[in-house]
């Protein structure tokens, strides 16, 4: 991770396809394409690598929660329960359409807490959204059955987790939608894209149409087309989709590389007492983008991260003192700071975040530190990089 590391001839050749042709929207132009549709040859992978029977490509991972929320007809005043450790795209998509998200907790996963959930149901709850956050499963069988129990949607965001499975199923394809990104920085790359997935045939449709000012893509006359509801523009371009559907040939060579980098550098760090790893819940398997761990106290692991710094270990993140990843500094969905008036069902509904306590949140993600897997690393710069991170944390430990 990232897939961009790795550019070479198949994307360039996907990409010249589209430069031939001179066609860059996905939909129309017929006769100038010359038999290149690039987001359907996309989505055709995408279904076939995710066992999903439909999938759309949207504009980015946070235009796919919002279709896939829209599809599903959440709408004003619906709550949405998402955890406290995401990307901020989580809550954008919720707010977005008018819903209201309602922040939980999270456990040794670093992913949502089904007890957590049970507690944040309420009358208004009308999805939960698990985040596989850094590669890594929340544990699903729970939360599907906690949401079958009260109606719920289950809507997986695996934006970072693609490549991963759970019980021999792709993440993703388990929920009732299942989403993903393909930004510049993700495991494989579209530059800007997304994806949503799912087996439900109304959901597809209303996504596809949602997507693209409500088109029912019905007939050969795009002029001619019907609009059944209100959509707005999240399309993908065809050069953005001719990037990923590259990429997505490539997905098994770079969770290789990803599982070997992370695998000579989770050894390594197996020889600290002190260190614990994420939990992994039964059956699951990583995508191996992330090396997430726990030392035993918040101020150690401030102190190891400050030190993995200085001795030339870099892509380390302490999440607990992030901008965008942790809501302890998500002070514009606190103080509810939006250009223009928000929705009344929001500024009505929404928690006081400012007075919330997320103190199993803070347990789990004050000791954690994540490092990012790189795939252009050779061997021989993972083992030197091992090194420096044993030696950076036994120093901060005092063994």
């Amino acid at each position: 991770m990232p897939g961009f590391e790795l550019f070479g001839d198949k994307e360039r050749k996907e990409v010249q396809d589209v430069l031939d042709s001179g066609v860059l929207m996905r939909y129309g132009f017929d006769g100038m394409r010359n038999g290149h549709w690039k987001t359907k040859q996309l989505e055709a992978a995408l279904a076939e690598r995710m066992q999903s029977r439909h999938v759309h490509v949207v504009s980015s991972g946070t235009a796919a929660l919002t279709v896939a929320l829209a599809s599903a007809g959440v709408g004003a005043g619906d709550e949405v329960i998402m955890p406290t450790f995401t990307f901020v795209a989580s809550f954008e998509s919720i707010l977005a359409l008018g819903a209201v998200p309602i922040l939980a907790d999270i456990d040794e996963t670093l992913t949502l807490s089904p007890p957590a959930v049970e507690k944040a149901i309420g009358p208004k709850t009308k999805a939960v959204m698990p985040v596989h956050m850094c590669g890594s499963m929340a544990d699903l069988d729970t939360l599907k059955i906690i949401c079958d129990r009260h109606g719920l949607l289950l809507l997986e965001d695996a934006c970072q987790a693609i490549g991963g499975s759970y019980k021999g199923k792709p993440l993703g394809s388990i929920g009732d939608l299942g989403c993903f990104s393909f930004d510049y920085v993700k495991t494989i790359t579209c530059g800007e894209g997304g994806a949503v997935i799912t087996n439900n045939e109304t959901y597809y449709q209303n996504a596809h149409a949602y997507s693209d000012h409500g088109h029912d893509h019905i007939g050969n006359d795009r002029g001619a087309e019907q609009h059944p509801f209100l959509g707005y523009n999240f399309r993908i371009s065809e050069m953005n989709a001719a990037v990923g559907l590259a990429q997505l040939s490539r997905l098994d060579e770079f969770l290789s590389l990803q599982k070997r980098n992370y695998t000579i550098l989770r050894d390594a760090l197996s020889n600290i007492p002190e260190i614990v790893f994420r939990s992994v819940p039964e059956g699951g398997e990583e995508n191996y983008s992330f090396l997430s761990f726990f030392l035993p106290s918040e101020e150690l692991a401030q102190k190891a991260h400050k030190a993995l710094g200085e001795n030339g270990v870099d892509a380390c993140f302490y999440w607990y003192n992030n901008n965008w990843h942790y809501y302890k500094k998500w002070e514009h969905l606190t103080n509810l700071k939006s250009l223009g008036k928000l929705p009344k069902e929001v500024r009505d509904a929404l928690p006081d975040y400012a007075k919330a306590n997320f103190s199993e949140s803070d347990h789990w993600m004050g000791r954690t530190i994540s490092c990012l897997i790189k795939l252009g690393w050779t061997e021989e710069e993972v083992g030197e990089r091992a090194k420096r991170m044993v030696e950076a944390i036994k120093m901060t430990i005092g063994r």
